[in-house]
């Protein structure tokens, strides 16, 4: 099946938070569903996603809202 699974078996997925990029209007082969989710061991690179460590993952949850924006540089 095509896309990401969300239930893994290394634990990136157990906290994501969604970016709001390529949803509207959806633009074809430009990247969707692209979010923050655990780092892999290293911090090894993404498909495109933000790895962060669980602390910061957690640090992050606690102070964020659904006005909140989140600007990747």
């Amino acid at each position: 099946e095509p896309g990401d699974r969300l239930m893994r078996a290394d634990h990136l997925y157990d906290f994501i938070i969604e970016i709001d990029h390529n949803t509207r209007p959806r633009i074809r082969r430009r990247g969707s569903a692209v979010f923050l989710h655990l780092a892999r061991p290293g911090f090894a690179p993404t498909a495109g996603c933000v790895g962060m460590t669980q602390a910061a993952m957690l640090h992050l949850l606690t102070r964020i809202g659904p006005q909140t924006r989140i600007v990747i540089r």
